[in-house]
Formats: C-alpha cells, sequence, structure tokens
C-alpha cells in the first residue's frame, strides 16, 4: 500500500462546497436569499416553517420537525462517518437505515446548495429532544439536571454541524437569528441566537465563512441592507472569510457571493499583507457595495 498523499493537482482538481452561516436581526431579509439562488439545484432545509417570503420560489424543500430528523436528513446528504461506533449517529449503520427509509441517496446529487433555516430552531429541537434524556436527570435524584442538558446539547449541535460540514461535495449554509446585547460596560455586543453558549462559541471555527447579513448606513446617511464579512469591522458584528477573497462589504447576494469566493486565488503575498492602523476602515472604492447595488433579484425587497 503507497503512502495516501493528495497531490496538489488532485486536490485543486476537487469539487468542494462552501460551508458557511449568515446571521442577521429577524426581518433584515436572510430567508429571502433563496432568491438569489438556483432553484433547480438548492435545497431548503425548512425548519422555522415560515416560507411566506419565497412564496412562488420554485426549489424543492425538506421540512423536519424533531431532532431525530434533522439528524437522519445530516447523515443522508453527508454520508456516513467511518471513524464511528455503529450505536453512534451518523454512523455506517445509521445511514444504511435512513436510507431504508428515504431511499438511493443518488437522488441529492442534483442539489449543489442546501440552504438551512435556521440554526437558531435547529437549536430549540435540539434542546427539546436533550431535556428527554438520561443525562439531563440527577443519578442521585432523579430530578432534571439542566447542566446535564446544556452539556449533552452542545455535543449534540457540533456533531450535526460537523457532519454537514463534511459534506464536501456540496454547499452548506446555515441562517440564524443575530442577537443584539448590551454588556456590563454598556457596550453593544452580537451574538448569534442560540440555546447553550458551546455552538455559537464554535461555530466560526466550523464554518468556512462567518457573515453578518445588516444595515449599514452610506455617506449620505441612507441605509441599506449588505453582507458583512471581515472579524475586523468598525460595527462589531461576528464575521470571518476564510476564502481571503470578500470586502468587507459585499452585497447581499449568496448566489454571486459564492461566485466571488470561488474566483481565482489572490497571489500568496496579496493574501498576506497587512493593511495598517486603518485596517478596519469601510472601503469607499467603486466595488464597494452601495444601495442601488442591493437585492435586485424578482421577489426580494
Amino acid at each position: 500500500m503507497s503512502l495516501p498523499i493528495i497531490s496538489a493537482d488532485q486536490r485543486l482538481a476537487e469539487k468542494r462546497g462552501i460551508k458557511g452561516c449568515i446571521f442577521g436581526k429577524s426581518g433584515i431579509g436572510k430567508t429571502s436569499l433563496l432568491w438569489t439562488l438556483e432553484p433547480e439545484s438548492t435545497l431548503f432545509f425548512d425548519l422555522e416553517a415560515g416560507d411566506l417570503a419565497i412564496e412562488g420560489w420554485a426549489g424543492d424543500s425538506i421540512r423536519p420537525k424533531t431532532w431525530q430528523e434533522c439528524r437522519d436528513f445530516a447523515v443522508f446528504i453527508g454520508g456516513p462517518n467511518p471513524a464511528l461506533r455503529e450505536d453512534q449517529p451518523y454512523s455506517q449503520a445509521h445511514f444504511d437505515a435512513v436510507c431504508e427509509r428515504f431511499g438511493d441517496p443518488v437522488a441529492l446529487a442534483k442539489y449543489e446548495t442546501v440552504f438551512i433555516d435556521s440554526i437558531t430552531v435547529a437549536g430549540r429541537l435540539c434542546f427539546q429532544w436533550c431535556k428527554g434524556q438520561p443525562q439531563a436527570f440527577s443519578e442521585r435524584s432523579g430530578k432534571p439536571d439542566m447542566r446535564g442538558a446544556y452539556g449533552l446539547h452542545g455535543q449534540e449541535m457540533i456533531a450535526w454541524l460537523t457532519h454537514l460540514q463534511h459534506t464536501r461535495n456540496k454547499n452548506i449554509w446555515f441562517v440564524g437569528i443575530l442577537d443584539e446585547r448590551v454588556d456590563d460596560f454598556n457596550r453593544k455586543v452580537f451574538a448569534p441566537q442560540i440555546d447553550g453558549s458551546k455552538t455559537g462559541l464554535e461555530l466560526p471555527g466550523i464554518v468556512d465563512q462567518v457573515i453578518a447579513m445588516a444595515e449599514v448606513t452610506d455617506d449620505d446617511g441612507q441605509g441599506y441592507r449588505a453582507f458583512i464579512n471581515h472579524t475586523l469591522n468598525p460595527w462589531g458584528y461576528p464575521a470571518k472569510d476564510r476564502s481571503g477573497r470578500l470586502a468587507m462589504i459585499e452585497e447581499p447576494h449568496l448566489g454571486r457571493l459564492m461566485v466571488k469566493i470561488r474566483s481565482a486565488v489572490k497571489p500568496a503575498a496579496e493574501r498576506l499583507t497587512f493593511g495598517g492602523a486603518d485596517h478596519t476602515r469601510v472601503p469607499q472604492d467603486p466595488n464597494t457595495v452601495s444601495p442601488e447595488s442591493n437585492l435586485s433579484e424578482e421577489g426580494v425587497q
């Protein structure tokens, strides 16, 4: 057996999907981003049952109602994890059992993107399931133990997210609500709305892209929606661009954003430059998003 080294040519030739999450306040238009994706190649993972914003969208959808169904769809989409024992979720045994119910997973081959709306509701379903498990009860008294429930919740959510993240040939986008809070020093802070703290803390390290969908103001005082993509941004939004190809502000069009992420790789010298003292300033060049470049697809306001 030869050493299983993957050459640079092989790695670059692989079909790789983009994994990311988009957070924004309620009503900012997160679900409406489906209008910017090709319906024939997009699967809508509808957890919120709030699809009024995309009424008329021609794509397919699935509607899990329990945490068990969320796990089943995850292993059906992502395939089995050979490192797991047969009695564990996402194992070969789990995958085989799901295939008996859902049929041949080749039916998913036509989908390039899975749009999951929302991770906030997935966390609620997961926590509801965790509260009924043995780990959520004290061994001594038999009474509910919320620490055990939250601990199990964190493990379950991270395992679910990680399994979907390892679906190499598909784009996986998680959508969630962004909470705005004030800390003890009266500073405005933003955090994803997910039950428990473990998932919100570890999620940025799991996915490739963390994007805040927010309303920003231009030099004339006019507000418009935009994607915030850089960790160092003047508003303090949670964001990360692992591709290194996005500007701090991009138009809120998910289809064109993925095209840009897949664009030609920047030279190493350009990718490693450091901007200096004004590194966090909002770009003002002509390529920066403007109110006129806001969502302009039919059906998106």
